[in-house]
C-alpha cells in the first residue's frame, strides 16, 4: 500500500480547527492533488540551496500544523497559512528541479526499478514537481491557505 499526499486549497476564514471538518475537504475528490509521499525527499533531502535563507523547501509536502484526528494511530492533518502556502510558492517557482533530483535521486531510484529506470522515474517526479508548483502558485494567487492529508492508497 503506498502513502499519498492529498493537496487541497481553503480560503482562510473558511478554515477549522477541526479534523473531521478538514477531513470532509477531502470527500469531494476531483479537485484534490494527489502526491506519491516519496515526493518529500526531492524537498527535505540534501539541500541544494541555503536552508537557512528559505526554509519553505520543508514545508512542501509534510510540512504545516497538525490537526490531530479522533484516532490517534492515523497522521495528523496539516495545514498552511496563506503566508506559509506563499512562501512555498515562491520557493517552488525558483527551484533548480535537477539539483533537487540530483541531491535526492541515490536515495529514491533503489525504490523504483534502480538506474535503468532512471528516465521514467525522472519524468515522474518532475512532473509532480510541475503539478506542485502550479498549485501552490495557484493558491497563492487566490490568498488561499493549505490542507493535507496523507492517506494509503
Amino acid at each position: 500500500m503506498s502513502a499519498y499526499l492529498r493537496l487541497r486549497a481553503v480560503p482562510p476564514p473558511a478554515l477549522r480547527n477541526s479534523a473531521t471538518w478538514l477531513e470532509r475537504l477531502f470527500e469531494g475528490d476531483a479537485e484534490t492533488v494527489r502526491r506519491c509521499r516519496d515526493q518529500e525527499h526531492l524537498y527535505a533531502g540534501a539541500p541544494p540551496q541555503p536552508l537557512a535563507r528559505n526554509r519553505s523547501r520543508t514545508q512542501v509536502v509534510l510540512g504545516g500544523r497538525p490537526v490531530f484526528r479522533t484516532d490517534r494511530h492515523k497522521p495528523p492533518l496539516l495545514v498552511l497559512t496563506a503566508a506559509q502556502a506563499r512562501q512555498v510558492a515562491g520557493f517552488l517557482a525558483t527551484a533548480d528541479f535537477d539539483a533537487l533530483w540530483d541531491a535526492a535521486r541515490d536515495d529514491l531510484l533503489p525504490r523504483y526499478g534502480g538506474v535503468i529506470a532512471e528516465p521514467e522515474t525522472w519524468r515522474a517526479f518532475a512532473a509532480a514537481h510541475q503539478e506542485l508548483r502550479a498549485f501552490y502558485v495557484h493558491t497563492a494567487e487566490c490568498g488561499d491557505a493549505v490542507v493535507k492529508w496523507l492517506s494509503e492508497a
